[in-house]
């Protein structure tokens, strides 16, 4: 686990886990503070068991609050204004933020972040409860700019590592169009814009980058090469242990 300060250009270190992270069912506070994760952890001991969403302080994962899941099929969870999240939690927690479960569709997490479904876009079979068996494709415009990210699944991969790299178990495809056309980014795992219209992206070598768009093509201004970081535990430091 990590920060990533996009305002400065820094990536700071944190917790590591011996389990596995559903990235795309977790979320960050809006003050960047606070991380709502969702994690299974085989042979857990505690009494949330081996699939939990947990709040922790970024970049740790010691869990401020926690609660155990039916397993690996929960969506995990979302932050939301105070007193605007699922009742049936009950959470009476020193944060001015409710959660919310997400929804049961693809690509939840970036619906959240403002991406949305194109009209091309294959539609949902009535059967298909889970949202899984079809080619979804959302995008999403640059801000201030003309290029428009495209993100398309490319249905379940079975797993999180190696040749396939699919985050929660989904390949994916993304894709640019702009004035000058369309650019395949094939090299990416993950993308998203920044406020101010930079491409912030994970590649399939494990680096961070921001790319700037603008001049005659893309400059990379920060990176960061997480393949080559070594397992290191360490407990969390005093201010991440409690609220």
């Amino acid at each position: 686990m990590g920060r990533w300060h996009l305002e400065t250009g820094r990536y700071e270190p944190g917790a590591w886990l011996r389990g596995r992270l559903f990235p795309r069912r977790s979320d960050l506070s809006p003050d960047g503070r606070f991380l709502c994760y969702f994690a299974q952890k085989s042979k857990a001991t505690w009494e949330q068991g081996e699939t939990y969403v947990a709040l922790s302080k970024l970049p740790w994962l010691k869990a401020l609050h926690a609660f155990g899941t039916c397993g690996t099929w929960t969506r995990g969870y979302y932050f939301t204004e105070e007193n605007r999240g699922d009742t049936h939690l009950n959470l009476k927690l020193p944060l001015s933020y409710g959660l919310s479960s997400f929804p049961v569709v693809q690509f939840a997490q970036e619906r959240h972040r403002g991406w949305t479904e194109t009209p091309d876009s294959p539609p949902r079979h009535p059967d298909d409860f889970w949202d899984e068996h079809r080619h979804a494709q959302l995008s999403k415009q640059q801000p201030g700019g003309h290029r428009v990210l495209y993100l398309e699944s490319l249905g379940r991969a079975g797993a999180e590592f190696g040749v396939d790299q699919a985050v929660d178990g989904m390949s994916v495809l993304y894709f640019m169009k702009s004035q000058q056309g369309i650019e395949l980014l094939d090299d990416l795992q993950w993308a998203d814009w920044d406020l101010r219209g930079q491409l912030l992206v994970a590649t399939r070598t494990g680096k961070l980058q921001i790319r700037n768009l603008d001049g005659n093509g893309p400059e990379v201004i920060f990176e960061v090469d997480l393949s080559e970081m070594e397992p290191n535990p360490s407990p969390a430091p005093c201010w991440a242990q409690d609220w």
